[in-house]
């Protein structure tokens, strides 16, 4: 008995490198694999791979950064094995670029639209074609692989404020007030959130009170999460 008999699972860049392992892996542990590749003879490659020992794998060429793409992979998944259990979200642009190599000030803004459209915007877009064939199958996994990089330290202070829904709209429409009363309820401190509440935060992480913080996320919701 394999870990994932019985489940079909779509890995996005399945067809080279890590992806390629996460691949033939999922086949040898009974899992329905869907490579999806840019590359069509790499996705070709490992599918066969798959299949030679003994596995069922769908060779499915994919532009993650493409909306037209992503959905035609899902379909094609569902055609070829009647759902998805699974979704791998793989294929990123990094390590080949120079955006690896230099810091962030040096990159060129054409590399970075490039990285963002695959590596975040391609996350959504499969999660995104995927999702309708999970609801029906009744509920999925999705795993993104993200990299250990966003946690290496740098020489730039920098942190971030995170608040909860805010009151900043002059004429809020019935749908927002609603969506406020609904914030105060969840909250710990029972009254709307103004900007006001969110400016002190920001004033001390910029002030030299804050000298040895970095690297931080300071919740300023009024206790809607509490850690």
């Amino acid at each position: 008995m394999g870990q994932l008999d019985g489940k079909t699972v779509v890995v996005t860049g399945g067809g080279h490198g890590i992806g390629r392992a996460y691949s033939e892996r999922f086949g040898r542990e009974g899992a329905r694999v869907v490579v999806a590749e840019l590359d069509e003879a790499a996705a070709r490659d490992v599918a066969d791979n798959i299949e030679r020992a003994g596995g069922e794998a769908l060779a499915a060429p994919t532009d993650v950064a493409s909306w037209s793409s992503a959905q035609a992979m899902a379909e094609r998944a569902v055609e070829r094995f009647g759902g998805i259990d699974g979704l791998v979200n793989n294929a990123a642009i990094f390590s080949t670029i120079p955006i690896a190599r230099v810091g962030f000030e040096q990159i060129d803004e054409g590399e970075w639209d490039r990285v963002m459209e695959v590596n975040v915007k391609g996350v959504w877009l499969c999660c995104r074609a995927v999702v309708p064939a999970m609801r029906r199958r009744g509920g999925g996994s999705i795993v993104n692989i993200a990299s250990a990089t966003v946690f290496n330290g740098t020489p730039i202070r920098v942190n971030a404020i995170a608040p909860g829904n805010t009151l900043s709209e002059e004429n809020p429409s019935l749908e927002i007030l609603r969506m406020r009363e609904a914030a105060v309820a969840a909250r710990s401190l029972k009254r709307v959130q103004r900007p006001d509440d969110i400016v002190g935060s920001v004033l001390f992480m910029l002030s030299d009170a804050a000298a040895f913080i970095t690297g931080q996320t300071l919740l300023v919701d009024g206790g809607t999460a509490l850690h």
